[in-house]
């Protein structure tokens, strides 16, 4: 199983055990529960890593977005410089805190993927839906 497959499957499983399912009418309502459930997980996740890590809130979640859309994580170039805390080249401990908030953001980013298929897959059946209705 891959990695973001195991994540979606978490995040299923954190929507039934955090969930009153029997308070839910009907399957579109747990539907929609759950996307907005997965909502805003994501935005709580995220959240937590940018204050975890002291990370400028801005330009990490503008980070976020473009890794999201383009599907990978670079840590190439000032990009990632920019969201990290401020420190200087020449501290020991500079490359290694560097991977360290690399590696968290690409864990994060996994995660967020396979959220966003799942909710890309829901706006895709929202728009089936209108045109078939329409």
């Amino acid at each position: 199983m891959t990695t973001s497959l195991k994540n979606a499957e978490g995040l299923v499983v954190d929507f039934i055990n955090q969930t009153d399912l029997d308070q839910i009418g009907d399957k579109a309502s747990v539907i929609e529960a759950f996307f907005e459930f997965a909502q805003a997980e994501q935005q709580r996740e995220a959240s937590e890593l940018i204050a975890q890590q002291n990370l400028n809130e801005e330009e990490a979640r503008r980070y976020i977005t473009v890794s999201l859309k383009r599907e990978y994580a670079s840590d190439a170039g000032t990009e990632l410089n920019t969201i990290l805390p401020k420190m200087s080249p020449l501290n020991p401990q500079y490359l290694t805190k560097n991977a360290a908030y690399s590696k968290r953001l690409r864990r994060l980013l996994t995660s967020l993927k396979a959220w966003v298929g799942v909710l890309l897959m829901r706006q895709g059946k929202r728009i089936l839906n209108n045109k078939s209705t329409g």
